[in-house]
């Protein structure tokens, strides 16, 4: 056939062949961005998240309250070395349990129930330590709160990922990362004020509102459709998804494919099928991302901020200093929340353990060669109980330490702080995804326990600069764990995800 004869057909079928027919294709587009802007799905969102500000303010809770107390006229609640180092880690010990509570919560209660439920513990532990006689108080105050902590890190992001739209669940998955900041944030402003005009108490009280808010909001917003249809509850996950995609959307066909998602899964992961690749890869990339995290420092950092500024001798008074790092945080998370469903997850992971290397390295190095009548840190041997220790800065060089720590945190922020939770909750099956993310959180804060813990224990033996030296070979490895363990998720169903790790077929990514 002659080539010149053939060339009409050829352009006639290339140009006329759709999947949809223009006016179908159409729309699809206009139903599509009526399920992104349902109002509902974010206020389902921010009932959810208002946990993750408690746990954020109830997180660097020690910052500001630790130096109040060094100075405290009761002995009973005078802190020193010992039991400010319990102070600040025993919040951790109690996030553990309550991610071991959350394998069951999440399964037996649901997601939503589960977040409800961490309502009691935190309302009880803060109530604990706003009337605190003695040290003993206040330690079950703040395990009560990082219980309640625990349970709420792995039950919100499921909650969160299960009811978002792929095209805004990146944003979506940012958003408890992002009111985790907000709450620290807030503790850091409170902390400052409330020094001034008020006592270190009313920081406690000051955490029941967004509590008791969580409460009265999730009381009014529905159940995630996945977790209904594994309980049998087909018409109240029917129900569900119209409430969080509108009645105008074509909801019914994304509930015919979670149903069959759903229909392929047992309700429980057994012993045996945890040898499976479609169970135990994804359980290792999400547990082996929550332990580098928490490997890189970033909770000592937070918990310590003000004590490590006091000691490093920053120009400006430590409150301040942490009130800076605190809105370069909330900043970079925006940030991410916004680039994360264009960028990748990937890529921001790679530049946010790259800006953490550095970070690190260039503080453990300040410290290392910058002589102590400069930097003012009394040979880098103690943080607490320093209340008789001249900290004034000599130079603006004491600049280096905020800076650092301002690129650390906004390098944590921007991809290992908030992906390493979204991811978790993305790449998990949901046959196994209760339990898997309650034994993530119990891996993260065991390690963020052990690390707080022995924090102040490694600067007293060996200097300050040895924790940050560590911290920045961990970011390094974090890098190399990214570009060999991490799949990107980006604009991915969650059923595409389960099949990818179930084939192993990258053709279900794409």
């Amino acid at each position: 056939m002659d080539p010149s004869a053939r060339e009409p057909l050829v352009r006639k079928t290339s140009s006329s062949y759709r999947t949809f027919p223009q006016s179908i294709s159409r729309r699809l587009d206009q139903e599509y961005l009526r399920s992104l802007h349902n109002q509902r799905l974010y206020l389902a969102v921010f009932a959810a998240v208002l946990g993750n500000f408690s746990f954020g303010f109830a997180l660097v809770y020690p910052s500001p309250v630790i130096p109040a107390l060094e100075a405290h006229p009761s002995p009973a609640l005078r802190l020193d070395q010992h039991t400010a180092s319990w102070f600040g880690s025993v919040f951790t010990l109690g996030a553990a349990a309550g991610g071991l509570s959350a394998m069951l919560l999440n399964d037996r209660l649901g997601r939503k129930l589960s977040i409800m439920f961490s309502a009691l513990p935190s309302a009880a532990g803060y109530a604990l330590m706003a009337g605190a006689q003695g040290f003993g108080m206040l330690l079950l105050g703040r395990v009560l709160t990082g219980f309640a902590g625990g349970v709420t890190s792995a039950s919100i992001p499921v909650y969160i990922s299960e009811i978002s739209h792929p095209g805004v669940r990146g944003m979506l998955g940012a958003c408890p990362q992002l009111m985790a900041v907000l709450g620290s944030l807030v503790l850091y402003a409170l902390g400052k004020y409330l020094r001034l005009v008020l006592d270190w108490r009313w920081l406690a009280v000051a955490g029941e509102v967004p509590v008791l808010a969580m409460i009265v909001l999730l009381c009014f917003m529905p159940n995630s459709p996945r977790f209904l249809l594994s309980q049998g509850k087909e018409d109240e996950a029917m129900a569900s998804l119209c409430w969080l995609r509108g009645s105008d959307t074509d909801y019914a066909q994304e509930y015919e494919q979670i149903k069959d998602s759903v229909r392929k899964q047992s309700q429980r992961v057994s012993c045996a099928e945890i040898k499976d690749p479609f169970i135990y890869k994804p359980l290792l990339i999400a547990v082996g991302m929550r332990f580098l995290q928490q490997l890189s420092g970033v909770t000592c950092v937070l918990v310590y901020l003000q004590p490590i500024f006091k000691k490093t001798s920053v120009i400006l008074e430590p409150e301040y200093d942490a009130a800076l790092v605190g809105l370069v945080r909330l900043f970079s998370v925006a940030i991410a929340a916004v680039s994360m469903d264009k960028a990748g997850r990937k890529i921001l992971l790679f530049v946010s353990a790259g800006v953490m290397l550095v970070s690190n390295l260039t503080m453990g190095v300040y410290i290392l060669f910058v002589p102590a009548s400069q930097n003012g840190t009394i040979a880098n041997k103690t943080l607490v109980s320093s209340t008789n220790l001249p900290a004034e800065p000599t130079s603006y060089i004491t600049l280096i330490p905020l800076l650092a720590a301002m690129f650390f945190i906004m390098g944590y922020a921007m991809g290992w702080g908030p992906i390493t939770w979204l991811l978790m909750s993305e790449i998990l099956p949901l046959k196994a995804r209760g339990v898997a993310s309650g034994l993530c959180v119990v891996v993260s804060w065991l390690t963020a326990f052990t690390l707080t813990q022995f924090f102040l224990r490694v600067v007293v033996a060996f200097g300050l600069e040895v924790p940050f030296l560590f911290f920045a070979v961990i970011c390094a490895g974090n890098i190399l764990f990214t570009g060999c363990c991490v799949p990107e998720t980006k604009g991915r169903s969650l059923e595409q995800i389960e099949a990818f790790f179930r084939t192993g077929r990258r053709s279900f990514m794409r």
